[in-house]
């Protein structure tokens, strides 16, 4: 917590040295735990460690350079049979003269390419950014910088593969060049920029994955504005928010000519390894079963359960947390001994509570990927991160015992940062395909240039450059982005129009004051009491939405008023169920109808009808016949005991039950059945019935 938040600074958390000190201490190694606070890079910290590294021994690549022929026993990580390799490499430019390696995919990247392969239109995955240069020179400049980077590092030459082979693969290629496509614009279409990003929108535009590299640059004249614009595509396949901050480095240095003091670049090949050789499927299993076996039902903010949809309609919104509100969260993580991220989760549990009417809560938390992946990956490319449940009970319990309870969660959820989340939601209770969740979290340390450069010093590196536009979008509907800038946090929340980004944003930012309020002066006060709504949107809820009052004709029965509906609109949708539909003419009808077999039978008012039909359709027939035979009616559950069954209708003391045919009833004597159903055809004019008194 505190200012060990930043403790890597790679983006992710802190919270693998809060386990480790733990487990030193315990050990009495105090020495250790002092150099682990002096350690910069996840290296040394494997070293001070020492026993806590599970890291599993890396095969080497066995393929030759050059190579003419690759065979099965060329490739350690993955079993390819010789016709399946032969089929790969002849789609590869090149043939087998460019294939340096052949891998499988990463845990996160599975997932990705799997959206990839759903979505039709549109790749939630491309992630674009707009930049502008003053000149084509600089822009040049750049460009080949970034082709020089691509050289350097495997993920950056690296293609996706997946037909006609047993599981999906990553082909690294020797050679990969960027294509740089030059496009025209409408010098009477409006703003350049807008042009050029309508033209290549990630909602309606792909990129072909089994090309590398997953990179496509798009380069504009801007006459109007006296600029060069540059919308660089890349895939999530190959990067994440921690390898762009590396990769801007190295662009960079080599823009400032300071390639030379780059470090040895790291194969990915080493990180997919580690998760699939130093991964336990079994002590997996056995950690989200304990964790969410008997989670039945998905935490469903707003009632979004598309987990699977492609960004569209989403907004964004931000809100800065700065100042006081910010130090005090910072204060109090210091002085509980957890990070400010734990703090950040129980915030967002809150909210989720609230929006879904739960108190017991899953989300996706994004997890940084990098504590267990190896020696050097705090400076590797790739996506090392993964997505993970958390699960968070917004009740009684005191919010400090709730954020310290998240913190050990977190910790604990380190250890399987390479797990599948497909294996975590399969240990649950929630049955496929329902989701287990649709929000997620991704708490990120970012440095000034997180999203490329903005401005430079004359003649720096990023001189004549500037960042116009960048955009990240997932596949969940509900997204918060915490991004820790070190004194200071920013709140971006990702959210469909609909439901608004800046209502949650005030949510988030109403909740964090409450909890950091508590956590101050009643650690014990239960979590569930702490509000996140703000005066204004407890106004809306309440009693803005609540001011339903409207002139209401109370002299006429509910029957009476829906005849007249069916008289002014009969051919307007009534009721539907699934994928049937009925008008107000035929609804109308079919209860007069049962309406006028019922006053056959003696019903009439002051009698009572009881209602054994399942919510449907035929249940809305049913209690309006009763109504216009000016009768009452007993509503029965026919998920209720029989014996439940039989005292209901024994004490209200009905002559008919109204069912469906297959409705079991218990034996109930003295009355009859009627069947919704079947009732035969004859009078459908309304029904009129003199009440008591007329």
């Amino acid at each position: 917590g505190g200012r060990w938040d930043h403790f890597f600074e790679l983006g992710g958390h802190s919270l693998l040295a809060v386990r480790l000190i733990e487990r030193l201490r315990r050990r009495g190694l105090h020495t250790e735990v002092r150099a682990l606070f002096t350690t910069p890079t996840l290296a040394e910290l494997a070293a001070v460690v020492g026993g806590e590294s599970a890291e599993a021994e890396v095969p080497p690549n066995r393929i030759p350079t050059p190579c003419d022929a690759i065979t099965p026993e060329m490739l350690p990580l993955v079993e390819l049979s010789q016709a399946e390799i032969d089929a790969l490499v002849a789609a590869v430019p090149g043939g087998a003269r460019n294939v340096q390696d052949v891998y499988p995919l990463a845990p996160l990247q599975e997932g990705i390419l799997f959206h990839h392969l759903l979505a039709t239109n549109g790749d939630t995955y491309l992630l674009s950014a707009l930049y502008s240069f003053d000149t084509r020179e600089r822009l040049d400049a750049y460009l080949c910088a970034l082709q020089a980077v691509i050289d350097r590092h495997d993920i950056l030459r690296t293609s996706v593969m997946w037909e006609g082979l047993p599981e999906p693969v990553q082909v690294v290629w020797r050679e990969a060049r960027l294509e740089v496509a030059e496009v025209e614009l409408d010098p009477a279409g409006g703003d350049a920029a807008k042009q050029l990003w309508a033209r290549f929108d990630p909602r309606h535009h792909r990129l072909d994955v089994r090309r590398a590299p997953l990179f496509r640059p798009y380069v504009a004249r801007d006459e109007a504005g006296g600029r060069w614009l540059l919308l660089q595509q890349k895939h999530h396949l190959i990067s994440d928010h921690t390898a762009q901050e590396v990769l801007q480095g190295e662009v960079e240095a080599h823009l400032l000519g300071r390639a030379d003091r780059l470090p040895t670049p790291l194969p990915f090949r080493g990180f997919v390894a580690q998760a699939r050789l130093g991964a336990s499927r079994a002590r997996d299993e056995a950690f989200f079963r304990q964790l969410l076996g008997d989670v039945d039902e998905p935490t469903a903010p707003f009632g979004l359960m598309d987990a699977w949809g492609d960004g569209s309609g989403i907004a964004e919104a931000r809100l800065p947390v700065e100042g006081e509100l910010a130090a005090r969260l910072r204060e109090r993580a210091r002085r509980l001994g957890v990070s400010a991220a734990t703090v950040f989760h129980v915030v967002w549990a809150q909210v989720l509570a609230r929006v879904s009417e739960r108190d017991d809560v899953v989300f996706g938390t994004i997890l940084l990927g990098r504590m267990q992946g190896g020696a050097g990956a705090d400076r590797a490319l790739g996506p090392f991160i993964n997505t993970l449940p958390v699960r968070v009970r917004v009740g009684s319990e005191g919010v400090e015992a709730t954020v310290r309870g998240v913190h050990a969660q977190l910790a604990e959820l380190l250890r399987h940062e390479h797990a599948s989340l497909a294996v975590a939601q399969r240990c649950s209770g929630v049955a496929a395909p329902t989701p287990l969740f649709t929000a997620a979290l991704n708490y990120r340390h970012s440095s000034t240039s997180a999203n490329g450069p903005r401005s430079s010093e004359a003649g720096g590196a990023w001189g004549g450059m500037r960042a116009i536009h960048g955009e990240e979008r997932t596949n969940y509907p509900l997204g918060l982005a915490v991004d820790d800038r070190g004194e200071e946090f920013e709140v971006k929340v990702q959210a469909p129009e609909s439901v608004g980004p800046e209502r949650v944003c005030a949510m988030v930012r109403r909740a964090l004051e409450g909890l950091v309020e508590a956590l101050e002066g009643a650690p014990r006060r239960p979590v569930e009491s702490v509000e996140v709504l703000d005066e204004a949107e407890r106004a809306r809820l309440v009693e803005e939405w609540n001011a339903t009052a409207a002139p209401y004709p109370a002299d006429r029965c509910v029957h009476e008023l829906f005849e007249a509906q069916a008289r002014r609109a009969p051919e307007a949708v009534a009721v539907v169920q699934d994928d049937r539909t009925v008008s107000y003419a035929e609804l109308n009808a079919r209860a007069n109808r049962l309406a006028h077999h019922l006053g056959a039978r003696g019903v009439g008012p002051g009698a009572r009808v009881a209602i054994l039909v399942p919510r449907s359709i035929e249940l809305v027939v049913a209690e309006l016949a009763v109504l216009k035979a000016g009768a009452a009616y007993v509503p029965l559950d026919a998920s209720s005991p029989v014996e439940r069954i039989a005292f209901m209708v024994a004490d209200s003391g009905p002559r008919i039950v109204l069912s469906r045919a297959g409705e079991e009833l218990p034996p109930l004597p003295g009355v009859e059945r009627i069947d919704v159903d079947s009732v035969p055809g004859g009078d459908a004019g309304d029904v009129r019935v003199r009440l008591h008194g007329e």
